[in-house]
């Protein structure tokens, strides 16, 4: 017989017992895997992480068994029962994942000062570069610029030190020491030159020119785009137009247009010339030349829509840059022009995801009109909820709580209409959130009891116990007394499994 850790009982008092309740009964193996990644994060963020580990155990599937185990064992190490965390990370089976565990758990150590600690437990490990990178990033901060030095030593994988020299020089700028960060950022280049992975080395030459950027040394940042761009250029994979793209990027965002433009003129890909116009364009507004960036965002659309089939390598990513485009069109000015463009994007995701934007730009424009009308563009009726949502919070950034209510009693409404019973159990968590912000608690109260009550109707075990689970995270933020949601709707719930 199996052995349970929630009781009928117990599961009467509170959501996130009942949730464990039901997903500790269900019979399928990915059923209970998917309900348990629900339930025990929950436990987690409570502090409970011996009922968190046992319940991770009882999963069947190696791999979510594995990933549970290893979230429980870094938060042991956050709340310091660092013998525990240990004890959890030998027990994930799987060699990789169990290294990151022990990463995880060393990182833990540095996070709270512990660095020799952390360096006992990276010395265990087969692969200890990342945690000596960040120990001596640690001990430099403190001011053991000695030890920090004797660490980095031992390290052997340059891209840890990289991101060593990096961090160490974002802490210097942040303490006014720009001149020690520009010395660090010099280091973290010439390590850099010794990634022998090209791509990475190429991704980590931009990544410092933006800290020179940061820097205020537009110049180093410059030459660390141009170095990145040559590497790019000799690059013989679908890879080479999207670093030769980023170094254009880099180079706009260091104030040279020239630079950036000449590397534009480099790219055969058509998305990626269409990204780097859209970034021209957005760089051209923040100067306020809006005709260039309307220019420019034109331009990038009609590059993007002369792109033949044949031509495309990554049709998720041009769909999806047809909606960042037509977002960008509605935040220029443009709303008809925008809706339009996503009206044509033949994926179907990919055309909601875009009209919601536009709906949320253009409210927060404070074109109603025009937001109402790529809201209605939008088929699904959950995914017209979500974009309600989404209109919701604009309208609260703009200071119109009034608006933002009333938008979401429309969401509230239209969601009961919504026939998929998980979608709309997620859209009540997602409402009950917003009003419970708002302080409007009686609201609150009630859209999480219609919300019990969508549980209760799901027919699969799996998804029932995940949207209970959810729904306790949810209540876990209010000030809402799970009473109030009525223990017989609950125990209506809990006898489905019984």
């Amino acid at each position: 017989m199996a052995e349970y850790f929630i009781s009928f009982e117990d599961a009467h008092h509170e959501l996130l017992a009942a949730a464990t309740y039901l997903a500790e009964r269900i019979k399928s193996g990915d059923g209970h895997a998917a309900a348990m990644t629900a339930v025990v994060p929950l436990y987690l963020s409570n502090g409970n992480v011996d009922l968190a580990a046992e319940l991770a155990n009882t999963v069947d599937d190696p791999f979510t068994r594995d990933k549970l185990l290893s979230l429980v064992a870094e938060k042991c190490a956050e709340i310091d029962d660092d013998e525990y965390a240990v004890q959890l990370a030998e027990a994930v089976e799987e060699f990789g994942l169990r290294s990151q565990t022990f990463e995880k758990i060393a990182m833990q150590k540095v996070g709270k000062g512990e660095v020799e600690k952390a360096i006992e437990i990276a010395e265990s490990m087969p692969h200890p570069d990342y945690v000596f990178a960040a120990a001596a990033t640690r001990l430099a901060a403190d001011g053991k610029k000695d030890r920090a030095v004797d660490l980095m030593s031992r390290i052997e994988f340059p891209g840890a030190t990289v991101i060593a020299f990096e961090s160490m020089a974002m802490n210097e700028l942040a303490t006014g020491n720009k001149d020690d960060c520009i010395a660090l950022l010099d280091q973290a280049k010439d390590a850099a030159s010794e990634i022998e992975h090209n791509e990475e080395r190429i991704r980590t030459l931009c990544e410092i020119g933006n800290r020179y950027v940061d820097a205020g040394r537009n110049d180093l940042a410059i030459r660390a785009y141009d170095a990145a761009k040559v590497d790019a250029e000799q690059l013989d994979n679908i890879h080479r137009d999207a670093f030769v793209g980023a170094s254009a990027l880099g180079f706009l965002h260091a104030g040279s247009f020239d630079l950036a433009d000449r590397a534009l003129d480099l790219l055969t890909d058509k998305t990626q010339m269409a990204n780097c116009l859209l970034a021209f364009a957005r760089h051209y507004w923040e100067k306020g030349e809006k005709d260039d960036a309307l220019e420019a965002l034109d331009e990038a659309f009609q590059i993007l829509r002369s792109q033949r089939d044949i031509e495309t390598r990554d049709s998720r990513a041009r769909y999806a840059l047809f909606g960042s485009l037509a977002a960008q069109f509605a935040g220029f000015e443009k709303g008809e022009r925008a809706i339009g463009i996503a009206q044509e994007i033949e994926d179907e995701n990919q055309r909601t995801a875009a009209l919601s934007q536009i709906a949320a730009v253009l409210t927060l424009r404070r074109e109603d009109v025009e937001a109402r009308h790529a809201l209605n563009a939008i088929a699904d009726d959950a995914d017209r909820v979500f974009a309600l949502i989404g209109m919701s919070d604009a309208k609260e950034k703009n200071g119109d709580r009034s608006d933002a209510i009333a938008l979401l009693d429309e969401a509230a409404h239209l969601t009961e209409a919504v026939p998929q019973l998980t979608a709309r159990s997620s859209a009540y968590n997602e409402i009950a959130s917003r009003f419970n912000s708002y302080t409007e608690l009686d609201k609150t109260a009630a859209i999480s009891r219609t919300n019990l009550e969508t549980i209760a109707m799901i027919r699969d075990a799996s998804s029932r116990a995940v949207g209970l689970a959810h729904l306790a995270e949810q209540l876990e933020r209010t000030e809402i007394d799970p009473e109030l949601l009525g223990r017989d709707r609950l125990l209506n719930i809990l006898r489905l499994s019984s």
